[in-house]
């Protein structure tokens, strides 16, 4: 038989199996891939923007009378509470705005219009701040000593002092909104200083001495890690001025002075009457604050008008 070398060496032999090659996986696609990083994301971000949400229903819960869902208060989301007390000034700025639209587009009573003006900011914030004022007015105008003002301060009762400087704050506030001009750059200034005052407010319970180991301001103030706090809050203000100046020019620079003059009476009284802030003091330095700038913007804007 004749021997064919290329038959053999095609023909397998008896038993032999060719070995199988292993499938290789499909390469993930770039869709899958996307998907994985974006849970990977969600993960990690979920829980900060709850904290983050919980931390804002925290200063609105506290600071305003607008209802919203509070949390249980806790380290996690009292840390920040102070960066977030601003966010109450923007909405008080957007009811302000909102308000001077109406007022020009209805072209409403001067008197009137000046009263949403003026009354807006304090059912907003369910009048917290206008407390804090009342009660350090009554303290200052004992001239007792440091415990006697402290404990005037804890007095639930409101004394004729108290009235008086509450009349006297609201006449010259509704005074001042008639004066304002319902033009973009004095309502826009105004409405920018509703976010500043607040943040002035939280640097303030950041960074200066507390009167007592007790109250609102003190329970904010442990909370929060105070260096961090008082970063954030700077940022706040700045990028504040950085919108307030260039639109309001020489209102803008007049509105700065007044806020800092407030801020420096402020912390002057505390550290001189109180021996440092309390929750109180803190309303107290706020509706000076709103008050003081209201009053160097009408003044700057008359002062522009009658040099034009």
């Amino acid at each position: 038989m004749k021997w064919n070398r290329r038959q053999d060496l095609d023909t397998p032999l008896e038993g032999w199996q060719e070995p199988q090659q292993e499938s290789q996986p499909a390469p993930p696609s770039k869709l899958s891939v996307l998907a994985g990083r974006l849970k990977g994301l969600a993960g990690r971000w979920t829980p900060r923007l709850r904290t983050a949400g919980e931390t804002a229903a925290v200063a609105f819960g506290m600071f305003s009378a607008i209802p919203v869902p509070q949390p249980q208060w806790n380290e996690r989301n009292m840390r920040y509470a102070l960066c977030a007390f601003p966010l109450v000034g923007v909405v008080c700025a957007l009811a302000f705005g909102v308000w001077g639209w109406a007022a020009a587009a209805l072209d409403l009573p001067v008197l009137l219009r000046a009263a949403g003006f003026c009354l807006l900011p304090v059912w907003l914030t369910g009048g917290i701040h206008l407390d804090g004022y009342a009660d350090t007015c009554d303290a200052l105008a004992s001239y007792g000593d440091r415990d006697k003002r402290l404990a005037i301060l804890k007095d639930p009762h409101c004394g004729a002092f108290a009235v008086i400087r509450l009349c006297s704050w609201f006449v010259a506030d509704l005074a001042l909104c008639a004066a304002l001009p319902l033009t973009t750059e004095a309502v826009g200034c105004m409405q920018l200083a509703f976010v500043l005052e607040r943040a002035l407010s939280g640097w303030a319970v950041a960074a200066l001495p507390l009167a007592k180991h007790t109250g609102l301001a003190h329970t904010f103030a442990q909370a929060a890690p105070r260096r961090r706090a008082r970063l954030v809050l700077t940022g706040e203000i700045l990028l504040t001025l950085m919108v307030l100046v260039p639109l309001g020019g020489v209102s803008g620079w007049a509105m700065l002075a007044a806020a800092l003059a407030a801020l420096w009476r402020y912390a002057a009284v505390a550290r001189r009457d109180f021996g440092g802030i309390t929750g109180d003091l803190a309303g107290w330095f706020l509706q000076r604050c709103e008050l003081w700038m209201l009053g160097a913007l009408v003044a700057a804007q008359l002062l522009e008008r009658y040099l034009a």
